[in-house]
């Protein structure tokens, strides 16, 4: 092998190296992020009933950005002792009423019709 051989190849060992650190490190967040939901999951089957969870699950489809924050608003309520019963769908749809109101536009869109000449 000549010098420039050698050279390419310790090149190829760093950058398969570095390639295998970058995945690893990808594996561990994805990890962690999976283990987050599953305790996410676990504090909302304990707060909410059934029906509840499937409003939840239904607006997540639609809108995951404010299914997402209503799920954090309440497990924050739920870890500072707020909740002590599971929340019916009625409640949950009385939140999503407050957090999807305070979200909307105040814009307002005016057609104006042209007559035909």
């Amino acid at each position: 092998m000549s010098f420039d051989d050698k050279e390419l190849e310790e090149l190829k060992k760093r950058k398969l190296m570095e390639l295998q650190k970058q995945l690893a490190q990808k594996e561990q967040e994805e990890l962690i992020k999976k283990q987050q939901e599953m305790v996410k999951e676990s504090i909302l089957r304990k707060i909410l009933t059934t029906e509840a969870r499937q409003r939840l699950t239904n607006v997540k489809l639609v809108r995951p950005e404010l299914a997402e924050q209503v799920e954090n608003y309440l497990i924050a309520l739920a870890q500072s002792g707020r909740i002590t019963r599971p929340l019916t769908e009625e409640e949950i749809k009385e939140i999503l009423a407050q957090l999807s109101g305070a979200q909307r536009r105040t814009g307002r869109i005016n057609i104006k019709e042209r007559g035909w000449k």
